[in-house]
């Protein structure tokens, strides 16, 4: 057993080893000094998809987690879109920043001190 494993296992009783273990395996948990002293290797376990957890005198303190991708979103959105769930848009839409905000004839400021008026 890892020494992070033994001493989840210690400090929580044996009941909680969400600290060393993620949703898909086993998640590196070091020390500030040791992360300072092989920073290289973690980043390096970092963009091959793992995670580390960072202690601060034994209380973890960080979790180093890759940045997703662009085309994780691009896939992600892809199958929102097939499920139904997200509907994509139809056209540019950047002309309705150009055109004038609409007048609805009331102040907005005004509206809303009216409703809160009674709150004051």
């Amino acid at each position: 057993m890892r020494a992070s494993a033994r001493w989840a296992l210690s400090l929580n009783g044996g009941l909680d080893r969400s600290l060393v273990f993620d949703q898909i395996g086993q998640m590196r948990t070091v020390s500030v000094s040791e992360l300072k002293a092989r920073l290289s290797r973690y980043l390096r376990e970092v963009r091959r998809g793992g995670e580390v957890q960072i202690l601060d005198r034994g209380v973890p303190v960080a979790r180093l987690i890759p940045i997703p991708s662009a085309l994780a979103d691009t896939e992600h959105r892809d199958r929102l879109i097939g499920a139904g769930v997200l509907r994509p848009g139809s056209g540019d839409a950047s002309g309705i920043l150009d055109r004038p905000p609409l007048d609805v004839g009331v102040s907005v400021m005004d509206a809303l001190v009216e409703d809160r008026r009674d709150r004051l």
